[in-house]
């Protein structure tokens, strides 16, 4: 589990497309400096097993099915990300739970800036909508953020000059794709109203894809 809360701006060092699927690596020394094999990190708010790892770089596998349903199969070398080690037993809850399973992806439609912060306006896929509210948490891009204004196809976040300055949302502009994660809570209390409604239970393989696993 995350909390959004971004440790370090890496950078991707190379990408090897393998047909089915890519292997990324990346540069974040913030987030390898006590990472293993098989450990967890959040590159821009998608969970990623590493694989490999040395001089400050790890190594990730991103199959298919999340480059298709994510903005990870836009990356290429020179590429900045959002790096983000799961967080430990005991820690801070600096953001809120975030699980590292995007949603979908919206796009940067505009930017206000003020004297201290930015309005950013993002795009919002409609099978979405339901589970944005005003005052309510929203991962972007792997950032923990509060929605400023919920739209019908849209949301706006603020954003502070040390969340523009220590992720990428401080580099997006009009028309560049940003992962979207929606609380996970605002989806279980769905499932639950809808399985009260008909008196029944929902199964585990009604819950996903029954496998256990993850879409992302």
């Amino acid at each position: 589990m995350f909390t959004g809360i971004v440790e370090e701006l890496g950078e991707v060092t190379a990408v090897e497309n393998l047909g089915d699927s890519s292997r990324f690596r990346l540069r974040g020394p913030v987030v390898t400096e006590d990472a293993k094999h098989g450990d967890s990190i959040a590159v821009n708010g998608v969970c990623l097993t590493v694989v490999d790892l040395g001089d400050g770089e790890f190594t990730a596998d991103v199959m298919a099915e999340t480059l298709n349903r994510s903005s990870l199969g836009a990356l290429e070398p020179g590429s900045r990300v959002n790096l983000e080690r799961p967080m430990a037993v005991g820690g801070r809850l600096g953001g809120h739970i975030v699980q590292g399973h995007v949603d979908g992806t919206g796009t940067v439609v505009e930017r206000k800036t003020s004297e201290h912060w930015e309005i950013v306006k993002v795009s919002l896929p409609a099978q979405l909508t339901r589970y944005v509210v005003e005052k309510g948490s929203i991962t972007v891009d792997g950032v923990s953020l509060t929605v400023v204004d919920a739209g019908p196809d849209y949301f706006t976040i603020s954003l502070i000059p040390t969340t523009l300055a220590l992720t990428t949302l401080g580099i997006k502009g009009p028309g560049d794709p940003v992962n979207l994660e929606v609380d996970v809570i605002a989806k279980y209390v769905e499932r639950l109203l809808g399985a009260g409604s008909t008196g029944g239970v929902a199964s585990a393989d009604d819950a996903g894809t029954g496998t256990g696993e993850p879409v992302l």
